[in-house]
């Protein structure tokens, strides 16, 4: 089974987090960082081209055999499925039609979500709020593993399987950690995804359904873009929580690798955060990144002082109240 992990409970702060100051500080200088945030107007074209390659895709798989169906799914719906969901990050933050058509987001988002095969996007805005209010919140920020994956997936086998079964882990984590009350956009959300993947599977069969949710899956677990779920936030050096990479993989992900720049400005859309890099340098040049995402799970794996624990956790005192 390999050497469990050498960590035993997570890494407990009693600061803020840093993107709060370090915001205030970079737009001091550079204000002209300002004029960076507001809509991408190209993001809508994109993402709806994804969404009808997948529904072209739907229509050439429906006559394959169950391999190919698994394999496409991997290697290219689940490409696809991946970057989508990182779309639907971006939309969360209101930047494919800016704060005043906050409605517009909404529904674009379920849009975004159609090839993804189960309804996403009104609970991942619920609770993406939260994780950049809360960084690292106990109880609040969904995206920190619960105690028991801590406990459990720690040697390099277990670590593996969490890896493996991460989109379950978030799909059900938030449910079991900070449970919320189902919105009405949430059951539109589901209405419209159920409607569509039924209409799907009336035109094609089975086959195009199992192809769209076994890419999400299947991408969304060990897969080379599913580094950033790990390289985002895991303490990989002891007091950095948040870690942008620069390389590649960012054009197939909206930029979601330049993280750092993203939660120091989350209304500045992922097109655009090269221009913050640039143009504050000196803030992030200095400070760690990872190199490849692929790297960051085989340390996730191999590595002892890295598992699901492997991260700064902080309790917030407003959080009952709100």
């Amino acid at each position: 089974m390999g050497k469990a992990s050498g960590r035993h409970d997570f890494e407990w702060v009693y600061n803020d987090q840093p993107h709060t100051s370090r915001r205030k500080e970079i737009l001091a200088k550079y204000p002209q960082i300002k004029s960076l945030m507001g809509p991408d107007p190209q993001l809508k074209w994109v993402v709806s081209g994804m969404v009808l390659t997948q529904l072209l895709a739907c229509y050439l798989v429906q006559d394959l055999s169950w391999k190919w169906i698994f394999f496409w799914a991997y290697a290219f719906g689940g490409c696809i499925n991946h970057s989508l969901t990182l779309a639907i990050h971006d939309i969360s933050h209101n930047v494919a039609f800016g704060n005043k058509l906050a409605k517009w987001n909404r529904w674009f988002a379920m849009w975004a979500n159609l090839p993804i095969g189960l309804p996403y996007s009104a609970a991942f805005k619920k609770y993406h709020i939260d994780h950049h209010r809360y960084l690292g919140g106990d109880q609040l920020d969904v995206d920190i593993p619960t105690d028991i994956e801590g406990w459990f997936f720690c040697t390099p086998a277990r670590k593996l399987v969490w890896i493996i079964l991460q989109p379950f882990f978030y799909a059900l984590r938030p449910l079991l950690v900070n449970p919320k009350p189902v919105s009405l956009l949430e059951i539109q959300n589901a209405v419209v995804q159920l409607t569509v993947d039924l209409i799907i599977y009336h035109l094609w069969g089975l086959k195009p359904i199992v192809y769209l949710i076994a890419g999400s899956i299947l991408g969304m677990g060990l897969h080379p873009i599913s580094g950033h779920f790990i390289a985002e936030h895991y303490m990989f050096l002891k007091g950095h929580e948040t870690y942008s990479y620069y390389g590649a993989l960012n054009l197939l992900t909206f930029n979601v690798g330049y993280h750092m720049e993203h939660h120091d400005f989350p209304s500045i859309p992922g097109s655009k955060l090269p221009q913050v890099k640039q143009i504050a340098a000196e803030y992030y040049d200095s400070l760690p990144q990872h190199t490849s995402w692929s790297r960051v799970l085989w340390d996730f794996v191999f590595d002892d002082s890295i598992g699901p624990y492997a991260r700064i956790k902080r309790t917030y005192k407003l959080s009952k109240q709100e």
